[in-house]
C-alpha cells in the first residue's frame, strides 16, 4: 500500500468516525474515486488495514475521554462522584439525581451496547458483501440525514450528560445496532437518538462516542485476531503504523473540534452534506458502476 493512500484514508477514518457523515461510505468510494479519475491505482485496503484504522480512532477516543472513564468507572463501583470534567458545566455542583445517574450510568452504557454487539455478530458476512451497495449507502445517507433533521427539530435540548437515564441509553443502544448499515453512520444515528431523548447536543454526542467505544473495541479486536491468524502482509508494517497514527491524531482533534462545535450550532450542515454526498453516490453507482 503506499504511505500516501495509507495517509488519506487515517485522514478520512479520523474525521468521518466522529462526524455524523458515515465513514464507511467514505472508505468505500474514496479509493475507487481516485482510481477512476487516473490519480492513483488504489484498491481496497484490505481487513489488515482496517484494523489499523479502527485501532487509531479507538486510541483516539480513550485519550479524549480518559478522565469521564476514570469517573464512570469510580462512581460505578460505589467511589465519589463528580462531574465529568470536560464537559462546559463542569463547575456546576451535581443534584443527588444526578449521582444517581451518574453511579448508574456505566450499567445503562452496558445494556445499551448489546444491540449493537448482537447486530454486529448475527450480520457481519451481510456488513462486508451485500450491505455494501452503492444504491443501499446512498439511501442510509439521504435517509438518516432526514432522521437527524427531525431530531434537531423534536428535541428540547434539555438534558446535559449526568442526568441521562435508561430509557435515553437504551434508545440511544437500539438506534446504534442500525450502524452496521453503510452510510447510516453510528454517531449520526446515536447522536440522533440522543436528540429526541431531549439530551443537549453536547451531551448526545458524548455519550455517543463514550457508548461507541466497546463498539470500536470489539470490532478492532476481531479483526485484529483474523489478521493474526494470516500474519501481517509484506510490505504493510508501515502503512499499518501510518494508517493507527493518522487515524488516532485526526480521530482526536475531531472529537474536540465537533463536541465545541456542538456547543453553539446545529448539525444543519451535516445534514446538507449526508444529502449532497448521498445523491453523488447514486450518480456514480449509476453512471459508472459503481460495486464498492
Amino acid at each position: 500500500m503506499p504511505i500516501l493512500e495509507a495517509i488519506v484514508l487515517g485522514i478520512i477514518q479520523g474525521l468521518t468516525e466522529f462526524l455524523p457523515i458515515s465513514s464507511t461510505a467514505h472508505l468505500a468510494l474514496v479509493p475507487w474515486l481516485v482510481t477512476k479519475l487516473g490519480l492513483a491505482n488504489w484498491s481496497d485496503p484490505g481487513l489488515t488495514f482496517d484494523v489499523a484504522l479502527h485501532g487509531g480512532t479507538l486510541l483516539a477516543i480513550l485519550v479524549y475521554f480518559w478522565r469521564t472513564w476514570i469517573q464512570i468507572l469510580r462512581a460505578a463501583f460505589g467511589g465519589k462522584v463528580v462531574r465529568f470534567s470536560e464537559t462546559s458545566d463542569s463547575q456546576r455542583n451535581l443534584t443527588p439525581q444526578e449521582e444517581r445517574s451518574e453511579r448508574r450510568l456505566l450499567w445503562y452504557m452496558i445494556a445499551a451496547t448489546i444491540p449493537a454487539g448482537l447486530a454486529g455478530a448475527l450480520l457481519e458476512k451481510r456488513i462486508e458483501t451485500s450491505f455494501r451497495s452503492p444504491l443501499l449507502m446512498a439511501s442510509m445517507l439521504i435517509i438518516v440525514a432526514i432522521v437527524m433533521w427531525l431530531a434537531e427539530r423534536a428535541s428540547r435540548f434539555q438534558k446535559p450528560l449526568p442526568q441521562i437515564n435508561f430509557g435515553d441509553a437504551m434508545t440511544v443502544g437500539v438506534l446504534q445496532a442500525f450502524a452496521v448499515v453503510p452510510g447510516v453512520s453510528r454517531s449520526g444515528i446515536t447522536i440522533a437518538g440522543g436528540l429526541f431523548r431531549n439530551l443537549t447536543r453536547e451531551a448526545a454526542a458524548r455519550f455517543s462516542f463514550l457508548l461507541s467505544t466497546p463498539i470500536i473495541a470489539g470490532a478492532a479486536l476481531l479483526k485484529l485476531h483474523h489478521v493474526m491468524k494470516e500474519g501481517l502482509p509484506p510490505g504493510m508494517a508501515t502503512p499499518f503504523l501510518v494508517g493507527i497514527v493518522v487515524s488516532a491524531v485526526v480521530g482526536y482533534a475531531t472529537i474536540a473540534w465537533f463536541i465545541r462545535y456542538l456547543g453553539t450550532k446545529t448539525l444543519t450542515v451535516f445534514i446538507a452534506y449526508r444529502i449532497v454526498f448521498g445523491l453523488l453516490v447514486l450518480c456514480l453507482g449509476y453512471f459508472a458502476g459503481f460495486s464498492g
